[in-house]
């Protein structure tokens, strides 16, 4: 794609870099047709090439956002796929941050969207409050059904999709060590995380129970806050900034206390994010460095188990659709792994029809759009349930809690399967189903 930049322009590294990635753009179109709001929506311009030509406008015009383009920006979910797609290596990722921080620095949203959107960031990030607000949804759920104004209808989306009954806290999310059964042949630090520990806690106690029996010492650091990541697709690019630097801190101080041989992540979203500290903080001095390290050091479970010497098992008698997360497979390209680990842990597994297609998560998209989500999680439920599975597994917080609420197929995390298999507990929704 030819672009039309000026001197002074390209002197901002941020402008800089998207014009790189704009050139790479050929126009061939191959991302439309895994595009998952093209594909529900129809709309060129809710197409990666549509959003591409939108965000070109505006950064070589250097312009404020303006409604259409924050529109279709927004119904963007980041799923990724089109990266995947993408025969010319558009690194589309990079350049929609971009576009967000430059919407959240020049756009004024309407007040009820800056209300959500400030709510979400005040509030999800931090699991003291997450938890609190998931105890008072059930003051709220009477009066969904009256929140039909579009300004709603992401305070309607907030109190379907919490859930009934919150799990009490953990000693797992607490910070502590612990320590490998029997010789200690690695050291890991786990991101704790801050939604998934409050919805649903024993994937953290399955990850830590299965490496500690398999020889690993497990640190949960103190000072770990959220990743992110939520805060970074709104754009609010300081804040984002902000959660990396300390993250980045708490992970080098565990390194030089006694070395780790990695970061382990159990959501996927967390870890697409975590992988691109590095990227995040390479215009900082006092940072880049060490958050190149982290980046390395970051692991999805899956990923890190993967290469371990685990023995195969005995078929279980247990059929598991396994959902790929977007940001498994599409931003970390962690495909084969989490499948592969649970054939050889005895589970028959089958890949639901169309499994490149967000399921409509997308951190807090099935909040802020919920109409495209709703059509999204219909046509992914429909796909798994025509595998007539008897679970499904999955390694993104974000899927469990978005495909939970429109089936009744019971949905774990990959570790929990794979922790039973090697000698932990049968997992609570296999056992209530009666299908272990």
């Amino acid at each position: 794609m030819q672009t039309n930049f000026t001197a002074e322009q390209l002197t901002d590294p941020h402008v800089a870099e998207s014009e790189k990635i704009l050139r790479k753009c050929v126009h061939c179109g191959f991302c439309t047709a895994t595009c998952p709001t093209y594909v529900t929506l129809g709309n060129e311009l809710d197409s990666p090439r549509g959003r591409i030509y939108l965000i070109k406008d505006m950064l070589e015009n250097d312009r404020p956002a303006d409604a259409e383009v924050v529109t279709h920006i927004d119904r963007c979910l980041s799923c990724l796929a089109c990266v995947t797609t993408c025969p010319s290596g558009v690194d589309y990722m990079h350049l929609v941050d971009h576009a967000r921080a430059h919407i959240e620095k020049t756009y004024k949203r309407p007040f009820m969207n800056r209300l959500t959107r400030g709510i979400l960031a005040a509030v999800l990030p931090y699991p003291g409050r997450f938890r609190l607000a998931l105890r008072l949804a059930r003051l709220g759920r009477p009066f969904r059904s009256l929140m039909r104004a579009p300004a709603l209808k992401p305070f309607a989306a907030m109190l379907a999709l919490a859930p009934r009954q919150v799990p009490p806290p953990s000693i797992y999310s607490r910070p502590g060590n612990h320590p490998a059964e029997g010789e200690r042949k690695a050291r890991v630090a786990i991101l704790t995380g801050c939604a998934q520990p409050v919805l649903d806690p024993g994937i953290n106690e399955a990850t830590i129970r299965l490496l500690t029996r398999l020889g690993v010492e497990v640190v949960a650091p103190t000072g770990e806050v959220c990743c992110g990541s939520l805060v970074h697709h709104m754009g609010r690019e300081e804040q984002a900034l902000a959660s990396a630097r300390a993250n980045v801190d708490v992970w080098t101080r565990e390194i030089e206390n006694g070395a780790l041989d990695a970061i382990i992540i159990t959501a996927s979203g967390c870890g697409t994010t975590i992988k691109d500290y590095g990227h995040m903080l390479r215009l900082d001095p006092a940072y880049a460095e060490k958050a190149a390290i982290v980046s390395g050091l970051a692991k999805d479970i899956t990923e890190y188990l993967a290469p371990l010497d685990l023995p195969s098992h005995m078929p279980k008698g247990v059929t598991v659709a396994y959902h790929s997360a977007c940001s498994m497979q599409h931003g970390q390209k962690i495909t084969m792994a989490p499948k592969q680990l649970l054939k050889a842990a005895g589970f028959t597994v089958r890949d639901p029809a169309e499994g490149h297609l967000c399921c409509g998560s997308a951190g807090t998209y099935n909040i802020m759009q919920p109409d495209i989500s709703a059509a999204l999680k219909a046509r992914k439920v429909k796909n798994i349930e025509a595998t007539k599975a008897d679970v499904i597994a999955t390694g993104n917080i974000g899927c469990i809690t978005q495909i939970a609420s429109g089936t009744g197929i019971p949905i774990v995390h990959t570790v929990e399967l794979i922790d039973w298999a090697y000698g932990g507990p049968v997992p609570q929704k296999l056992m209530d189903l009666h299908i272990a």
